[in-house]
């Protein structure tokens, strides 16, 4: 059976097609978009009317993607902006019109399809610790196997922290040194014992193509390389003292996520410092795809 997942988040929205076997799955087509539906939504507590557009323009071509593709059944996927806008039915009847239905996910269900996501496509060992770093919230989910058990959710992302916190392009030494203190303070709530690390979202994708090399974007060629702590400090360092328009002109860097991939990159740092370790492994492969696997392989999402 052919599926698809849309996962509107608060900073990109992202579709993915698959088709879907008794065990496995093949993705078939994957594209992403920024669209910052979230922005300025923890001050205002509402959708803008712009972000609401732009992001329901994206969404009408994936249908018709997915249209094109023979999919039967298509999940969309809300995420933080969708979960505290004071305006989200107006977002969710837009999309009834389109014949679509939004569910909104919790940050635990959220987290459980991160840790699915990555594990199956990198199959770690022993106990995972997976950071799933996205535009309005940070999850951090810890299982073994395909078995998730706990999910510690911080309302924090990239673009809540840039508004919060970066206000100077590039941003001041006063200001970095304010975003690392808070950063230390709450991950410190989500530190326990794991025996590997992995790192999902743009960011981090974004970095191992930076660290790498890698371009254009090859998914297969950033899912499962490592990045030390050095090398975030570094890209931290180096990103941080860049302005918005210098960081636009590095190939690897979408122009819309130069502007809040100093946060991201800082989230990474300072989790490998605080949980003690060196690197981590970063996967592609996140929410869209675990959600396959819970909702058609595993049948998580079946019991209603």
């Amino acid at each position: 059976m052919r599926v698809g997942v849309i996962d509107v988040g608060t900073y990109s929205t992202r579709l993915t097609v698959a088709e879907v076997g008794k065990d496995d799955f093949k993705v078939l087509y994957e594209e992403g978009k920024i669209t910052a539906l979230g922005r300025g939504v923890k001050q205002t507590g509402f959708l803008s009317k712009e972000a609401i557009e732009e992001t329901l323009e994206v969404i009408k071509r994936y249908k018709r993607i997915c249209d094109e593709l023979g999919v039967k059944e298509c999940l969309v996927l809300g995420t933080e902006a969708l979960r505290v806008a004071k305006n989200r039915e107006e977002f969710e009847r837009e999309l009834e019109r389109l014949g679509l239905k939004l569910r909104v996910i919790s940050p635990e269900e959220e987290g459980r399809y991160a840790y699915l996501g990555a594990y199956w496509a990198l199959r770690p060992k022993g106990r995972v610790g997976v950071v799933d770093q996205g535009g309005g919230s940070t999850e951090f989910v810890f299982g073994e196997g395909t078995r998730v058990e706990e999910v510690v959710s911080l309302p924090f992302g990239i673009v809540n922290l840039t508004e919060a916190f970066l206000r100077h392009d590039p941003p001041t030494e006063e200001e970095l040194g304010r975003l690392i203190d808070f950063l230390d303070r709450e991950i410190k709530k989500a530190v326990r014992p794991v025996d590997e690390l992995v790192g999902l979202g743009g960011t981090i994708t974004t970095i191992a193509a930076l660290e790498y090399g890698i371009y254009p974007y090859d998914p297969s060629k950033v899912s499962g390389k490592t990045l030390t702590r050095e090398q975030l400090k570094r890209w931290f360092e180096r990103l941080s003292k860049m302005s918005v328009a210098e960081r636009k002109r590095l190939p690897q860097i979408e122009d819309r996520r130069a502007e809040a991939i100093v946060p991201g990159v800082a989230i990474f740092w300072r989790t490998l410092e605080l949980f003690g370790k060196d690197r981590l492994t970063v996967s592609d492969w996140s929410v869209k795809q675990g959600a396959i696997v819970a909702n058609f392989l595993l049948k998580e999402g079946k019991k209603d």
